[in-house]
């Protein structure tokens, strides 16, 4: 079957030049070498399919009907192949992200969008999770955490900046209660939690000075499974929340929260890309390289 396809190929090649020695360039091999392969189809089929002469090549009826009949199949194949060379030189495809939610509204979704500009084919799912997901076995195709939440065996590519947690709260807050010295003051104070959704437990606000470092369990009367809900609280005046700095800056700067506690305040390692050790698709490779973290 194979020899007949190439059989085939190479008299269709003549069929189209009417000319031996260009059929013969077009193809990369020698006309003597085309010469045989053609006239080893016409004995297959036992009919004359070429009238040779020293100048010219001509369609005896037998090779017209051919020609009419199979060309347009290998057309519509050459043409699929094509599109999938297109496919591979404009990557197309599927990517899944678990990430978390600050790191997807302020890194990751901005580039998306400038990707997609330039690649609409890709098809990019955003997930938000605070949890240690598996992505090998929720099968996502990467993940994105804090550097220091990555796993050992992950390949890890920074995508943003070290940043510092600030514990803000309103004016209208503060009006019925004192500022905290120190984090064990906030014992004393309503918090506004993170809902962590692997272990059900809330997210311990770490804080550190000096080279001292401790963990608060802070309670209080709210819970949220989103940082923006949080800040919406805490704007409300409903209680204090530990929130990353670019998300508070404004609302400081405008008086609608005060920072408290800043001396506190810890350097949180940047976010990561990971994904397990393996050959990644064209459009990961994309992905990656636009949210590489350039300082």
């Amino acid at each position: 079957m194979r020899e007949i396809v190439t059989n085939l190929v190479a008299f269709l090649a003549v069929a189209r030049e009417r000319n031996f020695t260009r059929a013969a360039a077009q193809l990369g091999v020698s006309q003597p070498a085309l010469s045989r392969t053609v006239r080893a189809l016409e004995a297959c089929l036992g009919v004359r399919l070429l009238t040779r002469s020293t100048r010219s090549v001509a369609l005896t009826e037998a090779g017209e009907r051919l020609f009419q009949t199979v060309g347009p199949h290998f057309d519509g194949i050459d043409a699929g192949l094509a599109a999938l060379t297109a496919m591979r030189e404009k990557p197309a495809g599927s990517l899944r992200i678990t990430s978390v939610e600050h790191a997807s509204d302020t890194i990751l979704a901005p580039a998306v969008v400038r990707l997609l500009k330039d690649y609409p084919d890709i098809q990019v799912e955003i997930i938000n999770d605070y949890g240690l997901t598996d992505i090998v076995a929720e099968r996502y195709d990467a993940g994105v955490r804090l550097g220091e939440q990555v796993a050992k065996d992950m390949i890890a590519l920074r995508i943003g900046p070290d940043f510092r947690q600030a514990l803000i709260g309103a004016p209208s807050y503060f009006a019925q209660r004192p500022r905290p010295d120190t984090p064990h003051d906030l014992t004393a104070h309503a918090c506004i939690n993170l809902r962590l959704p692997t272990s059900g437990g809330l997210w311990s606000w770490p804080f550190a000075k000096n080279g001292r470092e401790l963990k608060v369990r802070a309670e209080g009367p709210l819970a949220f499974n989103a940082i923006s809900l949080i800040l919406n609280a805490a704007l409300a005046g409903l209680g204090l929340a530990y929130l990353p700095e670019d998300l508070v800056q404004e609302h400081v700067a405008a008086g609608r929260l005060v920072r408290v506690l800043a001396d506190w305040s810890p350097l949180m390692t940047g976010y990561h890309l990971y994904y397990p050790n393996r050959q990644p698709s064209p459009a990961f490779a994309l992905l990656a390289e636009a949210l590489r973290y350039r300082s």
